[in-house]
């Protein structure tokens, strides 16, 4: 299959209709699809291989639950509210959260334990999170939610913000992508307010050449213009990275860079890097999961003078600059 490539000025060119600017997330198989690539990099040579396989249980929990999800869709008069004032159709920041997040953690971890071979400290990180009492869950929440990172448990937190994933790709997979406004605020989930966690460039169909934002919440796809930074839209001082020795010819390092399936796409205007992938070179790429599982790559990143635009949702870090 050859993959079409459209350049960035011709895609600003054109009418908007024409493109897909939204791609929802698949209902049926979103976290499946997730699970599966989490167990398909999780291979000897990966540094972090037991905790993607732990993830990708997390992960199988997730579509289970949704299976039987239905959250409260937003009313009439509030799409038509937020529409009007440009915000997110459901924002992830809100004081109305459904309590029922909290039963679909407990149904989260239910499935961590019935997949077996749990470690003690896992073991006890769930008996406590069993124990902790609601009001103290809401808050664990609500810091994950607004990246408060000074006040987030990082070992709980990816169970936390998986259980809130449940609650908003339920909510994004029934809305009507006609409902869904334009936001002024680049970088930021028009469905949730949530911030992307990696980019994908798509083969197939409508969607095909074009690169979408995934976001880290409701896994809503946001077509970003190629060549754009996805955290501050910047077109200026973009570059590629991926992954090497450092020690092989120049033309071998062009010749992988080309055909590498992930690489970090990082922005000297601010200072960020998002990863993206190409669903051509890899076509189980999954944004969340092979973001997940590049830790060797924002090593890198790290030691070239870049941060990332934003944590990945399941390994947050112990601290942050945001912090001080």
């Amino acid at each position: 299959m050859v993959q079409r490539i459209v350049e960035a000025a011709r895609i600003e060119s054109l009418d908007p209709s024409a493109i897909p600017r939204l791609r929802m997330p698949e209902r049926a198989t979103i976290f499946a699809a997730r699970a599966a690539r989490l167990v398909q990099l999780a291979d000897a040579s990966n540094p972090i291989a037991g905790y993607l396989r732990l993830m990708a249980a997390l992960a199988d929990a997730q579509q289970r639950v949704l299976a039987g999800f239905n959250a409260p869709m937003p009313s009439r008069a509030s799409i038509e509210l937020n529409q009007r004032h440009s915000m997110p159709i459901v924002p992830a920041l809100t004081d109305a959260r459904d309590p029922a997040w909290r039963d679909v953690l407990f149904m989260l971890l239910d499935g961590i334990e019935a997949a077996g071979a749990l470690t003690p400290a896992l073991t006890q990180l769930v008996g406590r999170l069993r124990a902790t009492d609601a009001a103290a869950l809401d808050s664990q929440a609500d810091a994950v939610l607004a990246l408060r990172f000074a006040e987030i448990d990082p070992a709980a937190a990816p169970f936390i913000a998986a259980a809130l994933q449940v609650v908003w790709t339920d909510l994004a997979s029934r809305i009507d992508t006609k409902d869904v406004p334009y936001l002024d605020t680049p970088g930021v989930c028009p469905v949730c307010g949530s911030v992307p966690v990696a980019s994908i460039v798509r083969v197939g169909g409508a969607y095909d050449g074009y690169r979408y934002a995934q976001c880290g919440l409701c896994a809503t796809e946001l077509h970003v213009v190629r060549a754009k930074c996805t955290n501050c839209d910047s077109t200026k001082g973009i570059a590629y990275h991926v992954m090497g020795t450092g020690d092989e010819p120049e033309s071998e390092k062009s010749a992988r860079a080309k055909s590498a399936p992930l690489k970090a796409e990082s922005c000297d205007e601010c200072g960020t890097y998002r990863k993206i992938g190409y669903q051509d070179k890899a076509y189980d790429f999954e944004p969340y999961a092979d973001d997940l599982a590049s830790l060797t790559l924002d090593l890198l990143m790290g030691e070239a003078g870049y941060r990332r635009a934003a944590p990945h949702p399941w390994l947050w870090p112990e601290h942050s600059e945001d912090d001080r």
